[in-house]
């Protein structure tokens, strides 16, 4: 087998272990952020509903709809996430001025603290595996570009 990328997209060998790498360093911070959510007694997908409430860009609305597409799941799954994490006390539903049919999610105050708390723990789980996933990363980016170069 060669070294070289084939012409049907194939990696050569050599561009195997920087997306390993990549994945592995993804994996390892995907790993302390879900034993941090259990930790806090949420499931990791609570986790992710709190970020993205709190996160969205401003000008995006928190329905269902929207939250479900930032945590790429589908409408019911979201409903049924939305549920649980309510009788958790993380959040609220209230109806939009769109309609009866809109749902707006919110954190509560139980929510934004955990949200917090979390926060607070990714950013310090970052500063120590933050710099082999960007090195990850540069390298996995590298490869690409020298991939590119020998296409063209």
């Amino acid at each position: 087998m060669s070294d070289q990328p084939s012409s049907s997209g194939d990696l050569s060998i050599a561009e195997y272990p920087s997306l390993a790498e990549f994945r592995y360093q993804i994996r390892k911070f995907l790993h302390f952020s879900g034993q941090a959510a259990r930790a806090n007694h949420l499931e990791s997908q609570q986790h992710q509903l709190l970020l993205a409430i709190k996160g969205l860009p401003p000008g995006q609305r928190p329905t269902i709809a929207e939250l479900a597409s930032r945590l790429l799941i589908q409408h019911h799954s979201a409903v049924e996430l939305i549920n649980r994490s309510c009788e958790r006390g993380a959040i609220k539903k209230t109806h939009g001025s769109e309609g009866r049919r809109e749902v707006i999610v919110t954190l509560t105050p139980v929510g934004e603290k955990l949200l917090s708390k979390l926060s607070v723990a990714h950013h310090e789980e970052l500063e120590t595996t933050g710099p082999e996933l960007a090195k990850a990363l540069k390298k996995l980016m590298a490869s690409l570009q020298q991939r590119h170069k020998e296409v063209a």
